[in-house]
């Protein structure tokens, strides 16, 4: 009997997960994220080798077959170029390598082959409507700056406006200055000087969810939040008719908001995961 083992890639900014697994036994490991466009070859190569330093561990060449299932940030046009090229260049020539987006990944993960509507909602946002096989349509989330409504980085955007503006409780501001020590100058600085200023803005996800419970002016912003992503994202798929499913920490840990910005929207929220690898595990192991 042939042994064929499968690589898996959910690769995101911050973090990539990977999934190595074969008929018998399963082997899920880290490394930092990966992002197609943003990164530089030699860093990408890096975090490549560390899979690949496990996968020789685990006697690659006593496989018959080799797969490896890339999903990841950045990953189009010639993001997807990039990391094949990459991962041909580390793999036996045997190799099947597959590359495709984070959304593609989602989607997989979230409908297999079922036709439906598949959303990112985690530090960013994204949605697709999916056909079972491809992405027929998708309304681009242009970024924090200039969209991505229902991310976790949109949420700090406006939790820190609406905090700054008086527009929250005096003891819950002094609440987040006593938790935080952040300042209206600290977070001016790590906004405009630093890098990743979407992570920053996501991070405030943490103080918000410790007081949504007590404060119900932080439950309208989460879920006018999400009320953004759906009637200027989902909504123009114009499939009511459709649940929404969606993957990311955001989705998961708000999912009660998340349904009733949805109801409110007169949408129904289906799936919800934190991550895609359970649902893209499946989708493979089903493929064998």
């Amino acid at each position: 009997m042939k042994r064929q083992i499968i690589v898996i890639a959910d690769a995101g900014s911050t973090k990539t997960d990977w999934c190595l697994c074969d008929e018998n036994k399963r082997i899920n490991l880290s490394t930092n994220g990966i992002n197609a466009i943003t990164n530089e070859t030699p860093y990408i190569e890096t975090m490549l080798h560390e899979v690949f330093n496990v996968l020789e561990q685990m006697d690659a060449e006593c496989y018959d077959k080799i797969s490896v299932f890339y999903y990841g940030a950045g990953c189009v046009g010639n993001g997807i170029c990039k990391i094949k090229a990459l991962l041909e260049a580390l793999f036996p020539e045997n190799t099947q390598i597959e590359v495709y987006s984070d959304l593609y990944g989602a989607a997989r993960a979230l409908l297999a082959n079922r036709q439906g509507i598949a959303c990112i909602l985690g530090t960013g946002a994204n949605s697709c409507l999916y056909d079972g096989n491809d992405i027929i349509m998708n309304i681009p989330p242009l970024g924090y700056v200039l969209g991505d409504e229902g991310s976790g980085a949109v949420l700090g955007k406006m939790f820190i406006n609406a905090l700054f503006k008086h527009r929250l409780p005096s003891t819950l501001f002094d609440e987040f200055l006593r938790e935080t020590s952040l300042t209206l100058e600290k977070i001016l600085f790590n906004v405009y000087h630093q890098n990743c200023p979407n992570r920053f803005l996501a991070s405030m996800s943490s103080f918000i969810s410790r007081h949504v419970k007590s404060q119900p002016l932080l439950e309208d912003i989460i879920v006018d939040n999400f009320r953004n992503f759906l009637k200027n994202n989902v909504a123009k798929y114009d499939r009511p008719d459709l649940p929404v499913n969606a993957i990311g920490s955001i989705a998961f840990y708000y999912k009660e908001y998340l349904e009733k910005a949805a109801k409110k929207e007169n949408l129904l929220i289906g799936t919800v995961e934190k991550s895609p690898m359970k649902g893209l595990i499946e989708f493979h192991s089903k493929l064998r």
